[in-house]
């Protein structure tokens, strides 16, 4: 139990303080107002940012502490007990639900008091907002799991979880607002599910004249529940075929 307090909880500090507080630094760095939509480029940051709290708090949480869990053993006395796979996948996707939930919130608070974030006006908004935070959490929680399954020990997970996480922020827009990314990146991002989480909240946080300036020139409330809706049954389709509860297993 030691080993495993001592590999995991710095990292899980980390993972919830980090987002926070590069949305303030960033956010204060790129305080330009836009041209449209009478908002600064800090709130257009604090909105993207949502997504790297969520793969913040599920897919690197998620990736380190299991990996943890299975180096430790303690994956290998779990499955000793009725406990089954899936309800071990609910567990940790509603602990880390809870998580992602507060996250929100503290970075809400940010955007909201540093850079005049405005909050959805009506049913629809926080609709959209649901359903795009509920689908980022599953999709990179599942994500989360099955890359943990690729790491041999908590500190290798780190390195396979935060390394592309780190170029996500870059190639989705959260770090940098996405109408300034070269077209390579934008196509790359498009892949992968932080951009279309970073789309989504924008789409709910910021004015609707912004939408001008993404990409297709519209919010694709579409394609971000198709790709996400994607992510999600792939990574649960993943962790199935190679989820393991010991090293040996």
């Amino acid at each position: 139990m030691g080993r495993r307090t001592l590999c995991c909880t710095p990292w899980r500090r980390l993972t919830f303080s980090m987002p926070a507080v590069i949305c303030l630094l960033l956010g204060s760095i790129f305080s330009a107002q836009l041209p449209v939509g009478g908002v600064s480029t800090g709130a257009v940051i604090a909105a993207s940012m949502l997504a790297y709290g969520i793969l913040s708090t599920s897919f690197i949480n998620l990736g380190i502490s299991i990996a943890a869990d299975r180096d430790s053993g303690a994956l290998r006395r779990l499955h000793g007990t009725p406990t089954t796979a899936t309800s071990y996948f609910i567990g940790k996707i509603m602990l880390v639900s809870i998580l992602s939930v507060a996250e929100a919130v503290l970075l809400l608070m940010v955007g909201v008091i540093a850079f005049g974030l405005r909050l959805p006006a009506d049913v629809f908004g926080w609709f959209t907002l649901a359903w795009v935070f509920a689908l980022g959490v599953v999709s990179c929680s599942l994500l989360g799991i099955l890359i943990s399954n690729v790491a041999s020990n908590a500190v290798s997970a780190a390195a396979l979880t935060n390394s592309p996480a780190v170029g996500l922020q870059f190639l989705s827009g959260t770090y940098v607002p996405i109408m300034v990314l070269p077209t390579w990146m934008l196509v790359i991002g498009s892949l992968f599910p932080v951009k279309w989480m970073a789309q989504g909240f924008r789409s709910v946080l910021l004015p609707p004249q912004l939408a001008a300036l993404e990409p297709a020139g519209s919010w694709e409330h579409w394609r971000i529940f198709f790709m996400l809706a994607a992510w999600s049954i792939g990574g649960l389709i993943g962790c199935v075929a190679v989820f393991r509860w010991s090293e040996r297993s």
